[in-house]
């Protein structure tokens, strides 16, 4: 058991500063404690020379740098002597002022510089070498500064961060506090991290009573937002709604329906009928919906202006590939040449690749020219290898870029459109209705749309059901390939996918083919026999690589087998504590060591990266990598995502968790050569026959289940899933 590390505290006056990164607010610093110079490591936002500080951490001794103070929070007051403010004037805090300028103000005016700097500018004046303008200029910087600075200090006290404190200051300005306090529920939405449960605190810390109006309808709106990314609906009944609203902001019903009938008067909330029951819907989402069911519609209509029969060009491609196309892929391949919009569908060896491969060659006879894309970069690249053409994921085939609010906005819209004959997208079951509709805004009238997916697989973890939706609706050109392949016939994880999601119990006595079950008696074996798979009997009887090959998918986060054990377990096995490999710890205890396997958890538009002599940013949702270099001078760690360089400050370790073992739903557009699946302390809220279908169609080579067999059969005999609200299937068939 290791022992607890215990906070210590250290007050002092700040020498210098070393570093500072102002992106994140890490910081190097030296303070002068009672007459003994220390070094201190720690997030702090825009802190300078003379300032007073109490800091609240740890003694850590760095193999670089020596013994140095690694602090977690700070609390600290503004320079209040002579001297304290000449450190501060001299270390160039005070845009015009420097040592010498600082040590003429502090000999003219003593303790009392601080007030002629605060509200006497033309006494300035008086000194050689500040004009009255100049004068002018020093005082309004320094009452910039000073505003700046107490507001954040208020702010720090309430355990707001560095970076959230500027990100305030940036946002509202000198009034941020005055504004806070009249309504501190306006950091909902506004500034990243703040959230209506820590509102509800911050209001609590500050002994805030704002109006009940700005509480109502910032609680409403949160749980609507929840609803919808956390659930993945697109709308919610606003019967539902009023009855959680009165429930979590213990409220009466009719404040809850005034708060939103507000939020629907000033278009926060939309208020939408859809067979005869009221829907309430966030306004990027429905107008996402909506554009999505408009464009499919015009593509449906739009006839390409060459109609040439193309069974001539289907027979040359057979005879020229030596490949014989079934019927349906033979449909396929006519709709997507001769039509607007093709949705192609099917389970594993049904020929979903080939087909798309066929309809790749027809295009390019006709000199059309194609653009790939998937949702990830792990299926973009799979999507390259199987065509062999270029694909690239959604976010980079748009340009993405960001905004001060964090939030994407791409470069191709609809006023600067893809320039593509026909743009086909994989992996279609992950895109949510906000990237859909993104990214077919910035499809050219007269491209072709060609989308392929599989309907049975998990739907997106962002909002919505679209790929379901617009084959549901029976509006649109569907093609589904339910043909299992001779070759695909001999694969053990093809025939027993596709008995899955029959509802058939899997086939799991065979030790001759790709599919393999073990029996493990509970929790504990199950998960000493996967570390055991990945760390020893894998490599030592097949090769396979336990990093790069091997991925094991759980159910769930939680539990002795959920990804949180797992990965602390393989990490442990397969990446252990080395003098030689540099790690951080974060607050929360998680350990990331270089050589460990990371996920992305979020999509970050902040994060840098590079690759050879292109550069851009972005790391997405899902994305994995491998810690190459962690430094601790710029406090920046280096992650490789398959060819790009990623660089990520310490304050971004929380969109990272350890990837030797990821959910089911995180591993969605990706293949894994071997595929390792506990399944034995299963939340029952997990066990149902889509989740089992798409960690086994995860699998290329082999798959392994380690566990109960009744979990299995449970699991596949199990086809209720969460409903998802969506709009999409009813705004295709108005």
């Amino acid at each position: 058991m290791s022992t607890p590390e215990y906070e210590e505290t250290v007050r002092g006056v700040v020498e210098s500063v070393v570093f500072q990164n102002q992106t994140n607010g890490f910081t190097v610093i030296e303070i002068n404690s009672e007459g003994n110079i220390l070094t201190a490591v720690g997030m702090i936002s825009e802190v300078a020379a003379g300032e007073e500080v109490e800091l609240h951490g740890k003694w850590d001794s760095h193999a670089t740098f020596g013994r140095q103070f690694r602090f977690s929070s700070c609390s600290r007051t503004l320079p209040d002597t002579a001297a304290k403010l000449f450190r501060y004037l001299a270390s160039g805090a005070i845009k015009g002022v420097g040592p010498k300028l600082a040590a003429k103000i502090i000999r003219e005016f003593g303790d009392r510089a601080f007030e002629v700097l605060e509200n006497e500018p033309d006494r300035l004046a008086v000194i050689n070498g500040i004009s009255k303008k100049k004068a002018v200029d020093i005082s309004n910087e320094f009452n910039r500064q000073y505003a700046m600075r107490k507001i954040m200090l208020e702010l720090e006290s309430y355990g707001i961060t560095p970076t959230e404190s500027t990100n305030i200051y940036k946002y509202f300005g000198v009034t941020a506090l005055e504004v806070i306090r009249k309504n501190p529920y306006v950091l909902c939405g506004t500034v990243r991290g703040f959230n209506f449960e820590r509102v509800e605190k911050l209001r609590t810390d500050m002994d805030l009573t704002p109006d009940s109006t700005f509480r109502n309808t910032a609680g409403i709106l949160y749980i609507v937002t929840y609803n919808l990314y956390q659930n993945g609906h697109t709308c919610i009944p606003s019967n539902k709604i009023i009855p959680l609203a009165c429930d979590y902001l213990e409220i009466g019903e009719e404040e809850a329906l005034d708060a939103v009938a507000l939020l629907a008067e000033l278009k926060r909330l939309y208020r939408v009928t859809l067979q005869d029951e009221e829907y309430l819907f966030l306004p990027d989402i429905y107008e996402a919906e909506r554009r999505i069911a408009e464009r499919l519609k015009r593509a449906v209509k739009f006839t390409p202006s060459s109609n040439k029969d193309i069974k001539k060009d289907v027979c040359e491609l057979e005879e020229q590939n030596g490949i014989q196309y079934a019927e349906k892929q033979k449909e396929a391949i006519r709709i997507a040449s001769q039509k607007g919009l093709l949705i192609l569908t099917g389970g594993p060896g049904t020929g979903k690749t080939t087909t798309v491969r066929g309809i790749i060659e027809i295009l390019e006879r006709r000199h059309i020219d194609i653009l790939l894309c998937a949702p990830t970069g792990m299926a973009a690249k799979r999507m390259a290898e199987v065509t062999g053409r270029e694909a690239k994921t959604i976010h980079r085939l748009l340009e993405v870029e960001w905004t001060d609010e964090d939030k994407p906005v791409f470069r191709r819209d609809a006023q600067n459109p893809l320039q593509a004959g026909a743009i086909i997208i994989d992996e279609v079951s992950m895109v949510d209705v906000e990237l859909m509709a993104s990214l077919l805004d910035a499809v050219p009238i007269g491209c072709r749309i060609i989308l392929v997916g599989d309907a049975d697989q998990l739907p997106s973890v962002g909002p919505g059901n679209v790929l379901s939706d617009v084959i549901g609706s029976g509006v649109l050109p569907v093609v589904c390939l339910n043909e299992i392949f001779r070759q695909a016939q001999k694969s053990l994880i093809v025939s027993n996918a596709h008995k899955i999601i029959h509802g058939e119990m899997p086939e799991l006595g065979r030790t001759d083919n790709d599919f393999f079950f073990m029996k493990r008696a509970n929790q504990f074996l199950t998960g000493k026999t996967v570390t055991e798979l990945i760390s020893q009997r894998l490599p030592e009887a097949y090769g396979f690589d336990p990093i790069a090959d091997i991925q094991v998918l759980c159910p769930a986060k939680r539990g002795e087998c959920g990804t949180g054990n797992t990965n602390k377990r393989l990490q442990q096995v397969l990446n252990p504590p080395d003098r030689s490999k540099s790690e951080l710890k974060t607050p929360s205890g998680r350990v990331f060591r270089e050589g460990d396997r990371v996920m992305q958890l979020r999509n970050n538009y902040n994060i840098h990266w590079k690759k050879d002599l292109e550069e851009g940013d972005g790391i997405f949702n899902g994305d994995i990598g491998i810690i190459q270099k962690i430094n601790f001078v710029t406090d920046v760690m280096y992650i490789l995502f398959d060819d790009r360089v990623a660089e990520y400050p310490s304050d971004m370790l929380s969109d990272l968790e350890l990837a030797y073992a990821v959910t089911v739903h995180k591993s969605q557009g990706s293949e894994y050569p071997v595929v390792i699946l506990p399944l034995i302390d299963c939340p029952p809220v997990m066990m149902y026959r889509n989740l089992l279908y798409t960690a086994v169609t995860r699998a290329k080579k082999m798959l392994i289940i380690v566990g109960d067999e009744q979990r299995v059969r449970r699991m596949t005999e199990n086809n209720k899933t969460k409903r998802r609200y969506s709009a999409l299937k009813s705004f295709l068939t108005e």
